[in-house]
């Protein structure tokens, strides 16, 4: 018989109640408004987000990552995994409560990523985080957000997604660094906008079946 899901830690958000869900030992899903966002047995995507632009096709330097969204942890602990002990990482998260989980409940599936040495943790908004980095501040910056680009996002003020913050997104970066954006499903508008911000553009998929979620690269010139 399959186990029950059990609502171990719920917040209300502005789109809905947040909740962490917990079925046995190690199967966790965290859910908004009764949408699945992320799963701990699904997280290929979500490694495939560090290791491809960290590991596969790295840029020269790799001193200073920035990650957005921090998740369960996966692509944080992947990044980890790939970098150097005097490499150093900011996570910055919107929901204090999202990170209370992975330094909780959820920390024993990514080794307790969150408590490494090597990072550091900004409670906030990664538009604005980007709005006040000094140029050339990060090697990597990997967006490991819930809502990836998507037809909404097409607009020219999004704030993540949009010309303006994609110029910012790549000003941040050293000459050849990368930004690696998590993507639900293929976005061919936005990639045209990674293109036209100056980036060279790889798309990328992790293995084969499941949904189609994608990574986009986006490399600066060296």
């Amino acid at each position: 018989m399959t186990r029950p899901w059990q609502t171990v830690a719920r917040v209300e958000t502005s789109e809905g109640a947040l909740e962490l869900r917990q079925r046995g030992d190690s199967d966790f899903l965290i859910t908004i408004a009764g949408r699945v966002l992320m799963t701990s047995q699904a997280r290929r995507s979500e490694e495939a987000l560090a290791t491809l632009p960290l590991r596969k096709n790295p840029p020269p330097r790799l001193e200073r990552i920035l990650i957005g969204g921090l998740g369960m942890g996966y692509t944080l602990r992947a990044a980890l995994d790939v970098l150097a002990a005097t490499s150093r990482v900011t996570v910055v998260e919107l929901n204090a409560d999202v990170a209370a989980w992975c330094r909780g409940p959820l920390a024993p599936l990514t080794d307790g990523a969150l408590a490494d040495s090597r990072v550091t943790l900004v409670l906030g908004d990664v538009a604005e985080h980007l709005a006040v980095t000094a140029a050339g501040t990060y090697d990597a910056i990997l967006f490991d957000l819930y809502e990836g680009p998507h037809a909404a996002t097409q607009r020219g003020d999004d704030p993540l997604y949009g010309p303006t913050a994609l110029a910012r997104a790549r000003a941040a970066l050293s000459p050849g660094g990368v930004f690696a954006v998590w993507s639900e499903e293929p976005d061919v508008p936005f990639e045209r906008r990674l293109a036209h911000a100056g980036f060279r553009v790889e798309k990328q998929r992790s293995g084969r079946g499941g949904r189609a979620h994608v990574v986009y690269l986006g490399y600066t010139l060296r």
